[in-house]
């Protein structure tokens, strides 16, 4: 039997679907961060839900 090909599976996979809406003043602001700062627009999210739940434990 060969073994399998593909891609291997991922340690923390990223399975879970989020949809959020935005005004199109504050998604303009989103694409702008993100076009500077070179990453997509959703690390840029991801990285916005690690600030609030760090800035929580303080």
């Amino acid at each position: 039997m060969s073994p399998r090909t593909g891609r291997p599976k991922s340690v923390n996979p990223k399975d879970i679907d989020v949809k959020v809406r935005f005004d199109k003043e504050l998604h303009t602001k989103l694409l702008r961060y993100c076009e500077e700062h070179n990453i997509t627009r959703t690390e840029a999210i991801r990285q916005g839900v690690h600030l609030l739940l760090a800035n929580e434990k303080k």
